[in-house]
């Protein structure tokens, strides 16, 4: 399995409501290519089948989503799974936080 197969696979294990960074990802991964996680996402075929609308910046920020930053069709979907935003960042972070 190569980087971006095995970033998509755990992109799959964030539960519905929750997010995850891109850096608890590649530190899972046992890398600091927090960069590359970023494009194995962009490059995800399958969005929503392979949540990367769950992925969101270390501080909470919402990131990029398709290519695009601060994407609305982003927003929707995280808080269509309850994840409250405002102002382009996840509220009560820590809450919705999901740690492997």
């Amino acid at each position: 399995m190569n980087f971006n197969q095995k970033v998509l696979e755990l992109t799959k294990r964030v539960p519905k409501g929750k997010v995850t960074t891109y850096k608890i990802l590649a530190d899972k991964l046992g890398t600091k290519a927090y960069r590359a996680v970023g494009t194995a996402l962009k490059n995800n075929k399958h969005p929503v089948t392979i949540p990367c609308h769950r992925i969101v910046s270390h501080n909470g920020s919402l990131g990029g989503y398709k290519g695009k930053m601060n994407s609305p069709e982003k927003i929707r979907l995280l808080k269509k799974e309850g994840v409250d935003i405002k102002n382009n960042k996840i509220k009560e972070f820590e809450k919705v936080l999901f740690k492997f």
